[in-house]
């Protein structure tokens, strides 16, 4: 017997710890937020058992840590939560019709936006919609249509409140889409605040129930922690809400997004106002760092060749790189780390020279306060360098799925082939982590481990000699991603002490045929001794 009982024991066919010298495991005890004990014997562990023990028992199952998604964007998610499901549509046609019915409910002059997580290319006529298109679903509201998070159409309405004009220039990083007739609705990059700033603010309670909808959707994916990259200081009120109104049911590693950001003195007022922000109660909800920008995304990365479809074209970047280092220098004195988007091979190749002269400024600088953000486009000689410099990368297969029809347009298949190369990341010996880039990409924790291993997108299987095994992708979400966040003693593998977030699995991901992990979700997911999906 034991000194105790257990709030919850689990019984599997495997329990995969990720801990070395814990193989084997049929057996684990929970209390409170965390693990207490393990045994190889199914029935081992029955003495933790009392009269308020939950009891489950799932003798096929098998156990794994849950998964973070190291980068991704849980505030979108949670915002559009209610939105029109435009990424449900199977063509233009069916996507204005979502929107003409969302206005026939809507008061006249209210903003009718949409989901972001869909492709245009992905859908026959391989466009986005133009806001001749979005007036024909109504000329009473302003319309935002989201995709992803470097890209927005509205209509014509939406256009005339943000005083857009044919005259309006293209602002510093960002572009607007015009064509024969003038403005086409589409808005990129640094161009899209000019409308997003007009947006009304959503009330705090359906904020709040956006963050319970969307992290109970993470949570059923195999998701335990999210890492968010885009995260609005002034949005740090929201979350803590949330918390507290028990809605985050997933962990939070907020990055407060210096995205659109150009000048030193923009950075220094988000770390101000970021400052009573540094120290958060427990585990549930912390500041990762800052999230910079310095390329663009699909339609704009920085690459050293031209583009296939407009050989003037390199795409471009959105800091000037010696005002970037001026400002990273803040964030570093100020004791943050820095999360920043690198996406072409020319972005990845300037953000190490801004990071080595951070680390030039800051001998001392800890291990892990300079992270790259994607790394899409990398050689060997780039990966090389980052290892060297030991600077982490974040990579999501995700989104290459998602994107590689639209890719192959701007980059050509050769260079789409090389994207997200996980399997010389982990060779060359660098700290590289997993994640969605949900909105662009879908978030799930077997979709990614399917993807990794597989190299399928919607095109097919791509650079197949970047495929990686499935428990390199597994470790990709647990161990190496808890080494990312600095959480290394608390979370990613299973053992008495550390918290109990966990899933539980029909089948076992290390052994069952690649083909079954595309889909396979968890019947089970505990964050912090709590089930906060499937049934006891």
């Amino acid at each position: 017997m034991t000194d105790g009982t257990a709030d919850l024991l689990v019984r599997a066919g495997a329990i995969r710890t990720l801990a070395p010298g814990w193989d084997c495991q049929r057996a684990i005890a929970i209390r409170g937020d965390r693990i207490v004990a393990l045994s190889p014997d199914a029935g081992g562990l029955d003495g933790w058992i009392g009269p308020a023990t939950t009891v489950l028992d799932r003798p096929d199952g098998t156990v794994l840590p849950a998964f973070d998604d190291t980068h991704t964007h849980l505030m979108i998610a949670a915002n559009s939560a209610h939105d029109v499901p435009v990424h449900t549509a199977r063509d233009l046609p069916q996507l204005v019709e979502l929107i003409r019915e969302r206005a026939q409910r809507t008061p006249p002059g209210e903003w009718i936006r949409t989901t972001a997580n869909w492709q245009e290319i992905n859908l026959p006529e391989r466009r986005f919609p133009t806001a001749r298109e979005l007036d024909s679903a109504t000329d009473k509201h302003p319309v935002l249509v989201m995709r992803g998070g470097h890209n927005i159409v509205v209509n014509s309405l939406a256009l005339e409140l943000a005083a857009i004009t044919a005259e309006t220039a293209d602002p510093a990083g960002g572009h607007l889409g015009r064509d024969g007739d003038g403005l086409t609705g589409l808005l990129q990059d640094n161009a899209i605040p000019l409308v997003t700033r007009l947006l009304p603010p959503a009330t705090l309670a359906q904020r709040i129930d956006g963050f319970r909808t969307a992290t109970i959707d993470y949570a059923a994916k195999g998701i335990g922690t999210v890492r968010d990259a885009m995260v609005p200081v002034a949005d740090l009120p929201v979350l803590r809400a949330a918390l507290d109104a028990d809605a985050l049911r997933v962990r939070v590693r907020v990055m407060a997004s210096a995205l659109g950001f150009t000048t030193v003195a923009a950075v220094e007022e988000l770390l101000d106002r970021l400052e009573e922000w540094r120290y958060l109660p427990g585990p549930q909800l912390t500041v990762w760092g800052v999230k910079f920008g310095l390329d663009g995304g699909i339609e704009a990365g920085a690459t050293r060749e031209p583009y296939a479809c407009d050989h003037a074209f390199h795409g471009y970047l959105t800091w000037d790189p010696e005002v970037l280092i001026e400002a990273m220098d803040r964030v570093l004195r100020r004791g943050w780390r820095i999360g920043t988007h690198a996406y072409g091979d020319r972005a990845v190749e300037k953000l190490l020279d801004v990071y080595a002269e951070l680390q030039a400024r800051h001998p001392g600088l800890p291990a892990g306060r300079l992270v790259m953000e994607h790394g899409g486009l990398a050689d060997a000689d780039l990966r090389a360098r980052a290892v060297r410099m030991g600077i982490p990368v974040t990579i999501q297969q995700p989104l290459l799925h998602d994107v590689a029809r639209i890719e192959d347009t701007y980059w050509g298949p050769e260079r789409v082939d090389r994207l997200f190369p996980a399997r010389g990341w982990i060779d060359a010996g660098a700290l590289v982590t997993g994640g969605s880039d949900y909105p662009v990409g879908a978030y799930g924790a077997m979709r990614s481990v399917w993807g990794m291993a597989t190299r399928d997108t919607v095109t097919g299987v791509r650079g197949p000699e970047h495929a990686i095994t499935v428990a390199e992708a597994i470790a990709l979400h647990s161990t190496n991603a808890v080494a990312l966040l600095g959480e290394s003693e608390t979370r990613g593998m299973l053992t008495p002490g550390r918290l109990a977030d966990l899933t539980v699995w029909d089948l076992d991901p290390l052994t069952a045929d690649l083909s079954r992990l595309r889909d396979l979700e968890p019947t089970h997911t505990v964050i912090g001794g709590r089930l906060v999906h499937g049934e006891p």
